[in-house]
């Protein structure tokens, strides 16, 4: 895949900062048992530095190297093994807890999502959590991206504009096109997206498939039981 761009990167952690979905992953790695902490899709890092705690080893795992540069930098780092792929990369051994934020899980193209969750099952000893979360199909949030105006925010590189176009290019599949415009320079970067909006129902039976039991679905980050109207399903599976 292109690789995303180095600016665009460096304004991630400002528009996806530390929050109650961080604590809520942190949560589970306090549980008794959790030594070793996968973060697949860790993107920049800012979640994963905070894992990585005395008594603990973390892996950060993503498929962009300059996501991984950047996560490299942060304060805290030297303390993760950084691991550039997907999860056909996952050699390290067993792990305890595995969590995908960000709704990554919605990144991973289906021909592959079912492959990582077969990965992940062989990479979790048994009985240990996987966690992550994805946006509520139901919700159609594809059409409010589509109704937003342009907007501008002052940046470490001047003021950027950004906008992005919307298709639904088939039921749960949506091309999203971001456009970042740099004012200093003039330069648009514009980068596409294929997300995967997969339903409840749907991944309740990938999860069984790979050999998992789902323990809870949550319905926001503090942990009410997700009734089907709530814009986030937060899962919690268990390695059989």
């Amino acid at each position: 895949m292109a690789d995303y761009d180095p600016r665009i990167v460096a304004l991630y952690d400002g528009e996806n900062p530390d929050g109650p979905d961080h604590d809520y992953y942190r949560s589970l790695a306090v549980q008794p048992g959790v030594q070793r902490i996968l973060d697949l899709g860790c993107g920049t890092g800012i979640l994963t530095v905070t894992l990585a705690q005395e008594g603990r080893e973390v892996v950060g795992m993503d498929p962009s190297p300059a996501m991984l540069d950047y996560a490299r930098q942060r304060a805290g780092a030297s303390e993760v093994l950084w691991v550039e792929g997907d999860s056909r990369a996952l050699d390290h051994g067993l792990f305890d807890l595995a969590v995908m934020t960000g709704n990554v899980v919605q990144h991973i193209p289906d021909q592959q999502w079912e492959r990582t969750l077969q990965d992940l099952r062989r990479s979790l000893s048994s009985g240990s959590v996987l966690a992550f979360e994805s946006r509520n199909p139901e919700r159609r949030a594809w059409e409010s991206w589509a109704r937003e105006e342009p907007s501008t925010r002052d940046t470490p590189f001047g003021p950027v504009t950004e906008w992005c176009k919307v298709q639904e290019l088939s039921e749960g599949k949506i091309l999203l096109e971001s456009f970042s415009k740099f004012a200093t320079t003039g330069a648009t970067v514009h980068e596409d997206l294929v997300l995967a909006f997969r339903t409840v129902a749907q991944l309740e039976v990938q999860l069984q498939a790979a050999g998992f039991t789902v323990d809870a679905i949550r319905g926001d980050w503090n942990r009410t039981p997700f009734d089907g109207s709530q814009a986030v399903m937060i899962f919690e599976a268990r390695a059989a």
